[in-house]
C-alpha cells in the first residue's frame, strides 16, 4: 500500500486501539491528505469524539499529545500536503465524487499486494455452500455479489435478513458443508452482524470481511480482512470501494472455480434461449 493514507495505516498497525479510537483512526486515514493540518477540535468534530479522546489516540499510539502527532505527520518523508486548497473550490457534490476516487486510489494501492484476496477467494470458492452476509445498509453489497456468484458457485446462500432466523439459516449451511463465509460489513455496524459472525466461527465457519475499515469491530484476529474505504462527503455513505473489492474477490474466484467459464457459457446460452435480455 502506497500514499499518505498507507502512511496513516501503516501507523496505526500493530497498536490495540478502543472503538472510538478506531473511529479516530478511520477518519485520518479517509482524509489522509488533511490530517497532518487538522487541530485537535476539528478531528475531533469530524470523528464525532470528544477532543480528551483525540489526545488519548495520540497517547496510545505512543506520542506525548496530539501536537506530537501532528508534528510528526508534518514531518515523515512524502508527507501529504498541498490538495486542501484545490478541494475548497469544489462544490459538496465534487468533493463528494473526489473522496470516492480517493478511495478507489486507495483500494488500487492496496491491491499492489494481492495475498489477500487471492487467501480469501480460495476458502471462499471451496466452501459449499457459501453464504453471504449483508444486513442493513450492507445489504445491497451482499444482494449484488451473491447475484454474480451464483453463476460461477454452485450453491451461494444470501442472508441479508436479520432477526431470530438468521442463527438458523447460518446453522443449516454449516450442517450442509459450509466450510467458510462471507461478510459486507459497513456502517453503521448493527449488533447482529458480531452476533451472527461469532456464532459462525463457533459453527466452524472461517469468515472473510469487506469492511470499511481495518479497524471494523466486527472482525477478529482470525478473519481474513478486506478493507475499503466508504465515502462520508454526502447524507448518506457512499460504498464504491466495497463494491468494487467484492467484484475483484469474485474475479479471483473464478480462478479457483474449474467449472466457472462453463456455468458462464451455460447460462448466456440459456438467457439467448429464453429471450431474457435486450439485444445491443
Amino acid at each position: 500500500m502506497g500514499g499518505a493514507a498507507a502512511r496513516l495505516q501503516k501507523l496505526f498497525e500493530g497498536h490495540r486501539l478502543t472503538p472510538t479510537q478506531r473511529r479516530i483512526a478511520q477518519c485520518l486515514v479517509r482524509r489522509a491528505d488533511e490530517a497532518p493540518y487538522l487541530s485537535s477540535v476539528e478531528l475531533a468534530e469530524l470523528a464525532g469524539v470528544s477532543q480528551p479522546s483525540v489526545t488519548r489516540f495520540a497517547v496510545a499510539l505512543g506520542f506525548d499529545g496530539y501536537p506530537a502527532l501532528r508534528r510528526h505527520l508534518r514531518e515523515a518523508p512524502g508527507g501529504p500536503g498541498g490538495a486542501v486548497g484545490a478541494r475548497d473550490t469544489a462544490n459538496a457534490y465534487q468533493q463528494a465524487v473526489e473522496e470516492e476516487i480517493g478511495n478507489l486510489r486507495l483500494l488500487a494501492a492496496q491491491l499492489a499486494d494481492h495475498g489477500p484476496v487471492l487467501r480469501a477467494a480460495a476458502l471462499l470458492a471451496a466452501s459449499r455452500p457459501l453464504p453471504v452476509l449483508g444486513l442493513r445498509a450492507a445489504s445491497a453489497q451482499a444482494r449484488g455479489f451473491a447475484y454474480f456468484a451464483a453463476k460461477v458457485h454452485p450453491d451461494v446462500r444470501l442472508l441479508d435478513e436479520g432477526g431470530t432466523m438468521l442463527t438458523d439459516r447460518i446453522d443449516a449451511a454449516a450442517r450442509a458443508g459450509a466450510t467458510a463465509l462471507l461478510c459486507f460489513a459497513l456502517p453503521r455496524h448493527p449488533r447482529e452482524v458480531v452476533a451472527a459472525l461469532d456464532h459462525a466461527r463457533a459453527a466452524g465457519l472461517r469468515v472473510v470481511t469487506v469492511a470499511d475499515s481495518a479497524f471494523t469491530p466486527v472482525a477478529r484476529p482470525e478473519d481474513v480482512l478486506l478493507p475499503a474505504a466508504v465515502g462520508t462527503g454526502l447524507v448518506f455513505d457512499t460504498a464504491c470501494a466495497p463494491m468494487l473489492l467484492g467484484r475483484v474477490l469474485l474475479e479471483a474466484m473464478c480462478d479457483e472455480l474449474p467449472e466457472a467459464q462453463a456455468r458462464l457459457e451455460e447460462f448466456d446460452s440459456r438467457a439467448a434461449e429464453r429471450g431474457l435480455f435486450l439485444p445491443g
